[in-house]
């Protein structure tokens, strides 16, 4: 089965916020062995973001963050198809294009989970289902 990961897995991991995100992202990520997971390059992008203004990072260790990410799982490139993709999610399910850019790039890649806070849990498309692993099950 393939995962793919949104940027807040990413940012909690690496420490933003608080230390019970971070276990509990690193905890999700453990639970995925033996499963393939993937990485849309937007939440890449997001996370150098993210870890330079939230986390308060130079942009070389912001940098050196991401490249651990994109070399140790593969990366899910936003073709024009995701673009195209996600506009049309956008339009007709209401979410937010950089979401809608996340979950499309997961359902071209195959994937059949996508773990994310910031979608509702269970929400699905094109055979891709949201998770969010920060909540009780």
């Amino acid at each position: 089965m393939r995962v793919a990961l949104d940027t807040n897995i990413l940012a909690y991991a690496e420490g933003v916020n608080d230390p019970e995100r971070q276990a509990a992202a690193i905890a999700a990520l453990r639970s995925l062995s033996g499963t393939e997971i993937l990485v849309p390059v937007q939440a890449l992008g997001e996370l150098f973001n993210v870890l330079v203004r939230k986390g308060r990072r130079s942009p070389e260790a912001a940098l050196i963050a991401v490249r651990t990410w994109s070399e140790t799982y593969p990366v899910i490139a936003t073709t024009p198809q995701v673009l195209t993709d996600a506009m049309e999610l956008a339009a007709t399910r209401g979410l937010a294009i950089w979401d809608s850019v996340m979950l499309a790039a997961a359902a071209q890649a195959g994937c059949r989970v996508l773990l994310s806070e910031d979608m509702q849990d269970g929400f699905g498309w094109r055979g891709v289902a949201v998770r969010n692993p920060f909540i009780a099950r």
